[in-house]
């Protein structure tokens, strides 16, 4: 083969070679085939239906910025829709029950598909954070929660805080990792109450 001929077929395959990699998919293609692969490998089971795989709008811009710094007007944008979809209790009364409030803590059944759906569903607290003392197996993503109230008061401010952080996260800190419990129904009102009794009742555990 005449060697002009073998020249330019490397240079035209080297040029080839760089406009496919100029052209790779982009973000959103990259991220629309995952869904729809990660789709298609998910199979109901019980009580976990596909629409889990469906984000809100919070969910889908905190899943844009995983990595990068977020706006602060995505932030403002994100703290403001969910506080607003805050429902508080219709009694106007925040404090439940402490003692059931340990139980849910500690329990973390609910939302897998072998739960059963007519049961409550358990928090999980300690997967996450420290709360009394006596609890020596606890996890360390969240902060610690010990001597919550204790230490910033009992007021009827500090309580309300509480529950609407429990109903839903995302209205004081956006993309927390906590769930939000009582805008994605894991929790009733009751039993926020309770866990919110937990962390401020003084003669809860959490406040010895």
């Amino acid at each position: 083969m005449n060697k002009e001929i073998i020249a330019w077929t490397v240079v035209g395959g080297a040029a080839a070679l760089l406009i496919g990699c100029a052209t790779a998919p982009s973000d959103a293609e990259t991220t629309a085939k995952a869904t729809q692969m990660m789709k298609a490998s998910f199979n109901e089971r019980g009580q976990a239906k596909l629409d889990r795989l469906d984000q809100d709008e919070t969910q889908k811009l905190c899943s844009e910025y995983t990595g990068k710094d977020l706006p602060k007007e995505v932030a403002e944008r994100i703290e403001k829709v969910n506080l607003e979809s805050i429902k508080w209790p219709a009694d106007g009364k925040y404090l439940g029950d402490w003692k059931s409030g340990e139980k849910i803590a500690q329990q973390g059944q609910g939302m897998q598909y072998s739960d059963d759906p007519k049961k409550p569903s358990g928090a999980n607290c300690y997967a996450c954070h420290q709360l009394a003392p006596q609890e020596l197996s606890f996890g360390t993503i969240g902060p610690s929660l010990y001597q919550y109230g204790k230490a910033r008061g009992y007021t009827e401010e500090t309580r309300k805080y509480v529950y609407g952080r429990i109903w839903n996260s995302e209205g004081y800190g956006a993309c927390s990792n906590m769930p939000r419990f009582g805008h994605n129904h894991i929790l009733t009102e009751a039993q926020i109450k309770d866990v919110v009794a937990l962390l401020m009742d003084p003669d809860s555990p959490v406040n010895k």
